[in-house]
């Protein structure tokens, strides 16, 4: 598929809870009443607010927001385990609100796995026979759907635990399970709720380290939710930023990071540091321009490529202390970045920009 295209897209989404929601949901979108007098005059609360985005096929699109942002009530309208009171999801182009009981069934089984914060596990069931559950639930033979839970152990590097039971491992373990749980099926989309939040620092983000490599080796479309920005920085291609139920920005971590669309967005980005996330491509300046100012560029200077990271640029420039030469994936010259623009990259992330 073309990776450009949209895997999912969320078109003016609106959760409403109450037994008014409707009555409620008109009220706001024609009166633009509040939130307030929506729990005042209907007794109803706006979880979701008119939100749109789509998410590419193969990408891991992070929705991240404090607790009561709405995140997590968003990702369970993909696969309607919550119905959302007005708004359009499409998968692959299909209008999941218009699927019956048994068609919304099969997509949940099939394409869609689903990771939440609590690891869900069956007690009573050995890991290799958890793992095989959504296998199981499919009508999958007893031989077949072990030899696939058992590959799938290998893919989350817990060979050897396949008879345990969940209590015999450590919570880090629990949740590859989980995980491996999600990927037995072979599901064309991931829906991960906090999927790391209970677990401490070092576990936590040594996960996220095997959940990067692991999505590059499958590429599965993954909707990841997270309260942390620091794990959406490190997790995600794009990141939406929500509060009170509606998308205040979406981008990559980079754009979110250089150019926060509002004061919130700003609060949140400050304690992120612009050496994980700026570029190449946004700092580098022109051949032609660096050339008229300073002379011809030597032949002796290092190379990067054009999303290398700034804490690189610094680190490779600093070593021979001079400009560097950016290159794009052709491996063609397309700018040089000199070390008054690394300081500038820099010094601009700071308070008193």
């Amino acid at each position: 598929m073309d990776p450009s295209s949209s895997a999912i897209k969320i078109e003016n989404v609106w959760k409403v809870f109450g037994n008014t929601s409707n009555e409620a949901l008109d009220a706001i979108q024609n009166h633009k009443i509040s939130k307030t007098e929506a729990l005042e005059k209907y007794n109803s609360v706006i979880g979701v607010s008119d939100v749109s985005f789509d998410v590419k096929q193969g990408e891991i699109f992070c929705v991240m927001g404090l607790s009561g942002s709405g995140k997590s009530t968003l990702v369970r309208h993909i696969n309607r385990l919550l119905e959302p009171t007005s708004g359009k999801i499409l998968i692959n182009d299909q209008d999941v609100m218009t699927l019956d009981r048994e068609s919304l069934q099969e997509l949940r089984n099939k394409k869609i796995g689903m990771v939440f914060q609590n690891f869900a596990l069956m007690p009573h069931r050995s890991v290799v026979d958890n793992i095989a559950m959504p296998l199981e639930i499919r009508g999958v033979s007893k031989n077949d759907r072990l030899d696939a839970a058992n590959k799938i152990l290998d893919t989350v590097e817990l060979q050897g635990w396949g008879n345990k039971f969940a209590h015999e491992l450590s919570g880090g373990m629990q949740q590859r399970v989980g995980l491996a749980r999600a990927l037995a099926a072979d599901p064309e989309f991931l829906l991960m709720d906090e999927p790391f939040s209970a677990l401490d620092p070092l576990i936590r983000r040594q996960l996220q380290s095997e959940f990067i490599k692991l999505s590059k080796q499958m590429k599965k479309t993954t909707v990841f939710i997270t309260h942390d920005l620091d794990e959406a920085v490190r997790v995600g291609h794009r990141i939406a930023i929500m509060r009170d139920g509606k998308v205040i920005q979406v981008g990559t971590p980079e754009e979110i990071v250089v150019s926060p669309a509002d004061d919130y967005v700003a609060d949140f980005v400050k304690g992120i540091s612009r050496l994980k996330v700026v570029q190449a491509k946004s700092i580098m300046q022109s051949i032609e321009k660096f050339e008229k100012n300073n002379g011809k560029l030597s032949e002796d200077l290092e190379v990067v490529r054009e999303d290398d990271l700034l804490s690189k640029l610094i680190e490779t420039s600093a070593s021979k202390d001079k400009p560097v030469v950016v290159h794009n994936s052709q491996n063609q010259k397309v700018g040089v970045i000199s070390q008054a623009d690394l300081l500038k990259a820099v010094i601009e992330g700071g308070d008193g920009e």
